[in-house]
């Protein structure tokens, strides 16, 4: 269990314990070092996502510690007096099993890889109740390998790899491989049209900072008929908020699907887990299905105070500091970055509002991202909508802490669905309103896109 560390304030010594790893980095408080203002921390090593804010202490730092043993707790079946509710399907039986440290998880490896984070979202043609996606009938929105004991499992996950050839303008190749996800030996004959979209478990941290900026700051970047013509047409996800009863804006998940941490949290201990939850999700995510049964309560596993509780760890986690700006090549490639239209997606600085967490308010942050949805294109569609998400959009993902993404975790993917194994790939796959990015990537020298990517490796 991660104990209470603090990270590095702002004049506090940094000593470095010799190593072969450098994992700390000298505080530098100009504007683009402060990632996420003055929650930054000063970390390069495997831990960098793990840190809480740097300006919270008190009660908010103890309940931080509170919040990081439930994300690391296992859940077990019922009836467990503590912890209980695991199933009766799941994919993880931890919030930890699938965010590696916080970060990004990787693809699987074979069907029976158990250290994957990767789920498969489900849904026929349709929409649900509330305008999200339809679910499958006998099975569900996501795909639950794992059953508990004496229980069958939804079937197993099965794969086609797809790859295909990149030639860079200078006549140079590379090799992009994506997978084609299905199920095999399911458990009833699924459904005609089922759509499938996999998603990889991405980094929790800053997550706090994000829910903080302004509702009409990301409006305000939204052209979704690209009125200015620069082929950039940022839209806003409209979802269900169960906590207020109507449609708001969504910010989190692949697809701006989920509108708050609390609803994302409760909704992931729900799908991921199995487990029931007071005022959020009461009912088993399995709920009228044939291998639904054992393991069940006669109430919901946990309280709303548990759910929001976990959820205050992402809430109170801090990103990272940028590294090695001035790097000649990393200033190059920044002007790259820019001249690509990269920004235009990936907007670099906002400021947050008022927060109830007031260590997140008013803070100046350099996230990289516009939380709106933007067509990818053919490659990267998964043709499954997600509230007013079309199935070829995604939300811009953000870049803040990307450069660490493999220190973290040597085996994360990029993308969506964890496709992209280099930072290179996951550029290469961008289609759609960043074709002209990818094209001008493309078309660069070696040596330039070496630059480029320096620059992602420095955030």
């Amino acid at each position: 269990m991660m104990k209470n560390r603090l990270a590095l304030p702002a004049l506090t010594v940094v000593i470095l314990l010799a190593s072969c790893k450098k994992e700390t980095v000298e505080p530098d408080f100009s504007d683009d070092y402060q990632a996420g203002g003055a929650t930054t921390v000063y970390s390069a090593g495997p831990d960098a996502f793990t840190f809480p804010l740097a300006n919270i202490a008190g009660s908010d730092l103890t309940r931080h510690t509170e919040a990081d043993a439930l994300f690391e707790q296992q859940f077990v079946t019922a009836p467990a007096v503590r912890f209980g509710g695991l199933g009766p399907l799941f994919n993880q039986n931890a919030c930890q099993s699938c965010h590696t440290r916080n970060g990004r998880s990787q693809p699987p490896v074979s069907p029976a890889d158990q250290a994957s984070g990767l789920l498969i979202r489900l849904s026929v043609p349709g929409m649900s109740g509330h305008g999200g996606p339809a679910p499958v009938p006998g099975f569900g929105g996501q795909f639950q390998p794992k059953a508990i004991f004496g229980g069958t499992a939804e079937g197993k996950l099965a794969w086609t790899e797809v790859q295909k050839i990149v030639q860079f303008l200078d006549g140079t190749t590379t090799t992009l491989t994506r997978a084609e996800y299905r199920i095999e030996e399911p458990y009833q004959p699924l459904p005609q049209a089922v759509l499938y979209s996999p998603r990889n478990a991405p980094p929790v941290f800053g997550l706090g900072l994000l829910e903080a900026i302004p509702e009409a700051d990301i409006l305000a970047l939204a052209d979704e008929n690209d009125a200015n013509g620069d082929g950039i047409s940022g839209r806003p996800n409209r979802v269900w908020e169960v906590a207020e009863g109507r449609m708001t804006l969504g910010r989190f998940g692949w697809k701006a699907g989920s509108p708050t941490l609390d609803q994302q949290t409760a909704e992931a201990f729900s799908q991921d887990m199995g487990v029931s939850s007071v005022f959020y999700f009461p009912e088993e995510s399995c709920n009228g299905q044939s291998n639904c049964t054992g393991g069940i309560g006669d109430q919901p596993d946990i309280s709303r105070e548990t759910v929001e509780t976990t959820a205050f760890y992402a809430m109170s986690l801090a990103p990272p500091a940028p590294r090695n700006l001035e790097d000649p090549q990393v200033q190059r490639g920044k002007m790259l970055f820019l001249d690509a239209g990269c920004k235009d997606c990936h907007v670099s600085k906002f400021t947050t509002g008022n927060h109830a967490l007031a260590a997140l308010s008013y803070q100046t942050i350099h996230p990289y991202t516009d939380l709106l949805l933007h067509d990818m294109g053919d490659d990267l569609a998964d043709n499954r909508p997600d509230f007013e998400a079309g199935g070829r959009e995604w939300r811009t993902a953000p870049l803040w802490g990307i450069g660490l993404t493999r220190v973290v975790n040597p085996k994360a993917g990029f993308l969506h669905d964890g496709r992209a194994a280099t930072l290179e790939e996951a550029v290469l796959w961008h289609g759609g309103e960043a074709e002209k990015s990818r094209e001008y990537y493309r078309k660069l020298s070696g040596d330039e896109r070496a630059a480029l990517l320096a620059f992602l490796r420095a955030l």
